[in-house]
């Protein structure tokens, strides 16, 4: 039975889409930006800081759906530079275990709210 997953730890949906949904033991997350969920303005101009952002608000939405990044099996990465792509393999081994999460990274013309990255995830739950 699908679920649908909310959190205000994490910026509100600014379409239609939900944060995610939760269908048996898998979860679907929707893209993340870096945008801060009390304000929703980015974090910064810093690619770093909207990278660890961007965890933090995949984060908030799995702590939602009782899961956590760990539980991750696929993410796929959206970069409008992808010189930016060290970094995001930086804060992902900072973030994550072996054995990683299969991922996809793809160069973007632009992003919502003029974003530096975007990231989607499949989750699932034991």
């Amino acid at each position: 039975m699908k679920k649908v997953i909310f959190t205000t730890e994490a910026p509100a949906a600014i379409g239609t889409y939900s944060q995610a949904i939760q269908e048996g033991r898998t979860i679907y997350l929707s893209g993340q930006i870096p945008l801060v969920a009390e304000t929703m303005d980015l974090i910064s101009e810093d690619v770093d800081d909207q990278i660890n952002q961007v965890f933090d608000n995949l984060s908030a939405v799995l702590h939602a759906a009782g899961a956590s990044l760990a539980d991750v099996v696929k993410f796929t990465v959206y970069l409008t530079d992808l010189t930016d792509f060290p970094q995001v393999n930086e804060i992902m081994a900072q973030r994550l275990a072996e054995p990683f999460p299969a991922r996809a990274a793809v160069q973007v013309a632009a992003l919502p709210k003029g974003a530096k990255v975007e990231i989607d995830a499949i989750a699932r739950m034991e």
